[in-house]
């Protein structure tokens, strides 16, 4: 299991608009970051558990932020309504489209998702499985 994962971006704000969109919708809160010495950061979590956690970090090197080839977070959802508002807050709040809510019977007959890019390029994926539970998993 995951401690945390991290994607950066140069708008921390934007971002904060972005996920507090997307995110509030399968029920994840922006929480409070203590500040380490680290550069400056976001974080979400599920109410009910302390982990893992989500973060937007400018990078560390101070570079500009740049999504990794091949790399998507997927995030899971409690409801295939759930994946469906995900993905259209997504949308309103500076993302753009990489797929829309649907069924993907080729990956389970149950599989519900859909895919979106944050505004640093980021790519996100929100799915909806009955045999999932409050977890998510990094795909490359």
């Amino acid at each position: 299991m995951f401690s945390h994962v991290t994607l950066g971006a140069d708008d921390l704000d934007e971002a904060a608009v972005f996920y507090d969109a997307v995110l509030g919708a399968i029920g994840m809160t922006q929480r409070a970051v203590v500040p380490d010495g680290g550069p400056e950061a976001r974080c979400w979590v599920r109410p009910e558990a302390p982990y893992p956690r989500f973060y937007v970090y400018k990078p560390f090197d101070k570079a500009e932020a740049k999504p990794g080839n091949g790399v998507m977070l997927a995030f899971v959802a409690p409801s295939r309504a759930a994946v469906d508002t995900a993905h259209a807050a997504g949308l309103s709040h500076g993302g753009t489209d990489e797929g829309a809510p649907g069924p993907r019977p080729h990956y389970a007959p149950d599989y519900y998702g859909a895919y979106l890019r944050d505004p640093s390029g980021n790519k996100i994926h929100v799915v909806h499985r009955d045999e999932l539970t409050d977890t998510f998993a990094i795909h490359g």
